[in-house]
């Protein structure tokens, strides 16, 4: 059976491990968990592979315990061994139908775009949802993709029946705004991992995006 994305408009926290502040990363799948989030997004980025693979493991386990989803960033093989929901891939990582065949029929797989053009080629591709940003500047990147801004959102929602996902510099203020443009979901970084409470910071998200 194919896993379900939530109802929108929802919220996407992407779990940075290099941004967690000293948290244990199953400790902030359970504090957004209990704040309300249905999905979350693994990310280790620069890692030896055997400390990613301890950490998604531990990801992982959290996330079955507080029953949400749990997405692996670009990582396949590490979500198959697993046993993850799914799997979010960029423009420059394996090939989303190559991703497909090696994911359990029903996983999530999710692709990020950066502009109109990449949204339109990824029409064919075997994905669930599509994420399209940078939508405000972002310091989450080194080296980030250019802000594609609200009229962008608002004309990816009349360019795809897919679940659109926006992500960059969205914060608890500009939240509701990114909604109202067509987005079912908002993926944040930087906003909610920075609080000091990530329970109360995931319920204030969830408030702002109703």
């Amino acid at each position: 059976m194919a896993l379900a994305l939530p109802s929108g408009p929802f919220l996407y926290p992407v779990l940075d491990v290099g941004l967690l502040g000293g948290r244990a990363v199953g400790t902030a799948v359970a504090a957004v968990a209990a704040g309300g989030v249905r999905i979350v997004q693994f990310r280790a980025k620069g890692l030896p592979d055997r400390r990613l693979f301890t950490l998604a493991t531990e990801a992982a386990a959290a996330a079955r315990e507080a029953g949400v989803l749990l997405v692996v960033n670009d990582r396949a093989d590490v979500a198959r061994m697993l046993g993850a929901d799914g799997v979010h891939v960029g423009q420059d990582d394996l090939p989303p139908r190559e991703v497909r065949r090696l994911l359990p029929s029903g996983s999530i797989l999710g692709l990020s775009t950066h502009g109109l053009g990449q949204l339109d080629a990824a029409r064919d591709e075997p994905v669930d949802y599509v994420a399209i940003g940078p939508v405000f500047p972002t310091r989450t990147k080194a080296d980030p993709h250019p802000v594609v801004g609200l009229e962008i959102v608002r004309r990816a929602r009349q360019r795809t029946r897919r679940p659109l996902v926006a992500i960059g510099g969205i914060t608890a203020e500009n939240a509701r705004s990114v909604v109202e443009a067509g987005a079912d979901g908002v993926a944040v970084i930087s906003a909610l991992l920075g609080a000091d409470d990530l329970t109360e910071a995931a319920r204030t998200f969830q408030a702002r995006l109703r």
